[in-house]
């Protein structure tokens, strides 16, 4: 007789993996046990929690908000077993973490390199995406969230500050000239990124009010750097994050331009679950990585 932790178990992997055979070789067990642990836990709940096809498997509405409760009941679970282990007094086990792309290019892989070389019985796994994601539904134990934190169920350390601002090339602005106003967007060649969480329109501060600018790009992309090396390259003006700048500002290959009606700092915060038992290998990394992001002089 299957228990119900394990019944939980494999319907997570058969969710996740989209697939029986699948989850059988995620958790080494047989595909027949698989099915009959699904089926055992729905006839146990009087639920149905997935819907079979030939072609695929798909969790039904009641599945996805059972999943979610589940996921967090075995975290907790996981947790509670390290603590009564001892396992908490050195960091060991895994750890999956996301963040922007440039950024976590930047400045969070040499905090994990650090963190895997001073516990050689951790593993870190990354995942870079410029999109919010959501750390309970898609199994990261940190993030990092640039802007205002909308999610209150998450636990934040705020660890600086960055500028949304507009930048071009030293000669892009000598042969076009640099705009005094915002209003003057639209008589220059302008490059969009449809990259990320922020928002598309392009907002000023004038007299203290937001002010929305309609723009017209020339070029738009779907990459931050594809942006960026586009305004090197002296085609136009772009929006841009001032972190993911910081080395063509530094080499005079980038210029700020409309400063003054720039939108206040944008807050950098480090995120992970809020769990009852705190994991060593969370709270390390979490204090490793704020103390190196506090002392960047490009995030305050």
């Amino acid at each position: 007789m299957l228990g119900k932790i394990e019944l939980m178990t494999i319907f997570v992997a058969v969710a996740e993996e989209q697939g029986f055979a699948a989850a059988s070789r995620r958790l080494n067990i047989s595909p027949p046990k698989v099915t009959r642990a699904v089926a055992m836990l729905e006839e146990h709940l009087s639920v149905k929690l997935l819907t079979r096809t030939t072609r695929y498997v798909r969790v039904t509405d009641a599945g996805i908000r059972y999943l979610e409760d589940v996921k967090r009941i075995l975290n907790d679970i996981n947790l509670a077993n390290e603590a009564a282990q001892g396992i908490n007094s050195i960091p060991q086990g895994s750890i999956s973490i996301t963040a922007p792309v440039l950024f976590g290019q930047q400045f969070v892989l040499p905090s994990v390199l650090e963190y895997l070389n001073s516990y050689p019985k951790t593993e870190i796994n990354t995942v870079f995406l410029d999109r919010v994601v959501n750390l309970l539904e898609e199994g990261f134990d940190v993030g990092i969230r640039i802007g205002d934190l909308e999610d209150s169920s998450m636990r934040a350390k705020k660890v600086g500050s960055v500028r949304l601002s507009l930048v071009a090339s030293p000669e892009y602005l000598a042969q076009y000239g640099i705009p005094q106003h915002f209003c003057a967007l639209n008589n220059h060649s302008l490059i969009e990124t449809r990259a990320g969480s922020l928002n598309p329109e392009w907002k000023f501060i004038q007299n203290g009010k937001i002010v929305h600018q309609p723009i017209s790009s020339r070029l738009r992309v779907t990459t931050n750097q594809a942006a960026i090396n586009a305004a090197v390259a002296g085609f136009g003006i772009s929006r841009v994050i001032s972190y993911q700048v910081a080395n063509e500002l530094a080499q005079n290959k980038l210029k700020f331009v409309l400063e003054e009606f720039e939108q206040p700092p944008l807050p950098i915060n480090i995120v992970h679950r809020e769990d009852r038992i705190s994991s060593a290998k969370i709270r390390s990394f979490i204090d490793l990585l704020a103390e190196s992001l506090l002392k960047n002089t490009t995030l305050n």
